[in-house]
């Protein structure tokens, strides 16, 4: 992983393509580009307009060049940072603030891509790549541009928890308006949040939470924490599908019962604030006499109240 300091100021943390990943799709790229070049060679050979050797040999060597160059331009200018090898990676190439790579950038590690990978024989990329912490070639030293991986293990995503202190509010939400989309933004966040800086947290949960806000309704209880409303959201959101899907199936299975959802233990604070552990609870107080008349069983403590549970601030 490395830090990108983003144009607000905003630090990010992005995992940078490793050496044998850029090397793979470098190989790809390159076996594309030697077929369109054996392609431009055979169309110039087989054209009966030139009969001049050395004229023949100099427009193929152009056309090779132009392709070179071309190839990793186009590619990554109309795909933002991608080529074919890169597509099949999983890679993308960005700017060291995490924006989207520009014309000049992708035009600058084109022309230099021809010195260091063909005339060379990527000598100087694979030192440039060994040396730099970030793995950058040449190209992306003078360019200003960073390959990223975007492929991130499915396995390393937990699933989202509902906390106990919002399921009861949770379960009255009103989620049809919610798009997939912004969903699947607020579960990013969530499976990141941990390896985020904490003004990171609170500036991004808060947009984020705002923008699921919008579809969403009611609002959240007074003093709930961004990632916690996104949690319960995401959390219901799931519950129902599940739901869904079950009364969809043809043969009704026997269900387990389901297992209480962890508890959080922890208190929730003033907007922006992060948790702390409440205190132990008090020693459970001696049971009075037995009366005179045994109560049925489980009367006494069924409507006892139980401790914790969300309270909003005052």
């Amino acid at each position: 992983m490395s830090d990108v300091v983003t144009g607000d100021a905003v630090v990010v943390e992005v995992r940078v393509a490793q050496l044998p990943s850029r090397a793979l799709a470098l190989i790809i790229d390159m076996v594309v580009q030697l077929a369109l070049m054996l392609l431009v060679g055979l169309l110039v050979g087989s054209a009966t307009v030139l009969t001049d050797e050395a004229l023949t040999f100099a427009l193929t060597l152009l056309l090779s060049v132009l392709v070179a160059v071309g190839y990793p331009v186009i590619f990554e200018t109309l795909t933002r940072g991608r080529s074919l090898g890169k597509y099949a990676l999983g890679l993308r190439v960005v700017s060291d603030d995490g924006s989207p790579e520009r014309f000049r950038q992708a035009l600058f590690r084109g022309l230099a891509g021809v010195l260091e990978l063909w005339m060379l024989s990527g000598a100087p990329a694979l030192i440039s790549s060994l040396i730099s912490e970030r793995g950058k070639r040449l190209g992306d030293v003078f360019s200003g541009t960073i390959v990223i991986s975007e492929r991130i293990p499915r396995a390393a995503q937990a699933p989202v928890v509902m906390p106990p202190q919002l399921a009861g509010w949770a379960s009255g939400l009103e989620l049809s308006r919610l798009p997939a989309e912004v969903a699947d933004t607020a579960r990013q966040y969530l499976s990141r949040w941990h390896d985020l800086s904490p003004s990171v947290q609170h500036a991004m949960g808060g947009r984020i939470a705002a923008q699921v806000a919008s579809y969403v309704s009611p609002p959240p209880p007074p003093g709930v924490p961004a990632h916690a409303y996104l949690s319960a959201v995401l959390a219901e959101r799931r519950r129902r599908e599940e739901m869904r899907l079950a009364r969809q199936s043809p043969s009704p299975a026997v269900q387990a019962p389901a297992a209480p959802a962890p508890q959080y233990g922890l208190q929730y604070g003033p907007q922006g604030t992060s948790y702390a552990p409440p205190p132990p609870p008090p020693p459970a107080p001696a049971p009075p006499p037995a009366p005179a008349s045994n109560p049925a069983p489980g009367e006494g403590t069924r409507d006892r109240p139980t401790p914790g549970g969300f309270v909003p601030p005052a």
